[in-house]
């Protein structure tokens, strides 16, 4: 490994996470903010912890009570009198649907004088649910989705009809409270209605294109699901109000600075990348194989959210494969690399936050006895950079505003 640009690939995610923590953009929604009546809070997503405490050292005992639901290892310790709970991702679980209901619980016997502080980040869509099918049966859709290598528009397109809180449901729930939303978004363009899978918004998908998706990737649906899929969602709500706080975009401009002041002109290529994570990685390669020996510092960038079709058993994350994906293209390169992360620290069901690789990962897995080919086969990324020092490890950073993948480029 080049520890040169792996140092340099540490502090550029360091100083990008850092510049997208949600404390000072959920202080900002709710400054000036006036609330006649009760105010309860409902926080729910990877960053949901973060965000709470955000809203408490803003309004402190002006919030009655307050119920958290985010991923396991994600509560950093108590808030006040919040009822703070950790659950399942990417598939719902137990705890999902019990924080869930607890949530419900607390939003009853509201007026319309009163206000649901409503929190949202990206991996709402599993962390908070009330299933309208039973649980194993919600949890055997949501893994036949994540594993055919549906987009994530595509996934909560369905999920949306097979939840008691999601496509607007919630804020039906709390009415006639006032819902005020603030919402971290981690999907490309900001739709509100897809982003946790839109508790709170209006839906604007239908169930034409539900029934659809289910087709295209040949979804077993009990027919309990399928009559799930055909019941609409809501198409309008009166009660609520609507924020948003930071998104991929803010990501990628922090990862840009954080590169000019090491020197490089960044590129942002898209904030917008939506692919084949190995695609995306080949990709960034071939961007630095067509610059390289220019005697310039480049910096890459790529903004947004790819896809892993599993074809395998092993282990890993987007980031991961997007990354070593890249290793083919950047053999026998010096003064390359190319990194990607998801800004919540986790990558997949992994304890990483993404991967890392330069031009001498893939003569080092050779070594090994390992290629390339055949571990991406396998989905195997995680065991596979573990070998070579090339996962990125974060811990849960409080915040998730999607992924950004950078390909550095040292002269």
């Amino acid at each position: 490994m080049d520890q040169s640009m792996r140092k340099q690939a540490d502090a550029i995610v360091s100083a990008s996470i850092r510049a997208v923590q949600p404390d000072e953009a959920v202080g900002r929604a709710l400054r000036g903010q006036t609330f006649p009546g009760r105010v309860v809070l409902v926080a729910a997503g990877k960053a949901a912890w973060q965000m709470a405490k955000a809203a408490h050292d803003c309004l402190g005992s002006r919030i009655e009570a307050g119920v958290v639901v985010t991923k396991y290892g994600h509560v950093m310790g108590p808030i006040a009198n919040f009822d703070c709970r950790e659950a399942g991702h990417p598939v719902p679980d137990e705890n999902s649907f019990a924080g869930t209901q607890a949530a419900l619980e607390l939003v009853e016997g509201l007026t319309e004088r009163d206000t649901v502080l409503f929190l949202l980040s990206g991996g709402g869509s599993a962390l908070f649910e009330k299933p309208l099918v039973p649980g194993p049966v919600l949890q055997d859709i949501t893994g036949q989705l994540l594993a055919c290598g549906a987009d994530i528009v595509e996934i909560n397109t369905i999920r949306k009809r097979l939840s008691a809180v999601k496509g607007g449901r919630f804020a039906q729930v709390c009415a006639p409270a006032r819902v005020f939303a603030v919402i971290l978004s981690d999907i490309l363009g900001d739709p509100l209605d897809m982003i946790a899978s839109g508790p709170a918004c209006p839906d604007s998908t239908t169930c034409t294109q539900a029934q659809a998706i289910a087709k295209k990737y040949n979804l077993r649906l009990t027919d309990e699901a399928r009559a799930c899929l055909a019941t609409e969602t809501p198409k309008a709500l009166t009660n609520v109000t609507t924020q948003i706080t930071g998104s991929v975009r803010e990501l990628c401009t922090a990862a840009a600075n954080a590169c000019r002041g090491l020197g490089y002109e960044p590129v942002l290529l898209t904030d917008q990348l939506c692919c084949q994570a190995k695609e995306a990685g080949s990709f960034l390669a071939s961007i630095l194989k067509t610059h390289h020996g220019q005697g310039k510092k480049l910096a890459f960038l790529a903004g947004g959210e790819t896809v892993v079709q599993l074809t395998g058993h092993g282990k890993g994350g987007r980031n991961q494969e997007l990354a070593l994906a890249a290793a083919t293209g950047l053999e026998g390169l010096e003064g390359v690399c190319v990194f990607s992360v998801g800004s919540d620290g986790t990558d997949g069901p992994t304890d990483a936050a993404g991967g890392y690789a330069d031009g001498q990962t893939a003569p080092a897995l050779r070594a090994l006895g390992l290629e390339i080919y055949d571990v991406l086969r396998d989905n195997d990324a995680y065991h596979a950079l573990e070998k070579t020092g090339g996962l990125i490890r974060t811990g849960p950073t409080g915040t998730n505003v999607n992924d950004v993948a950078v390909a550095l480029l040292n002269g």
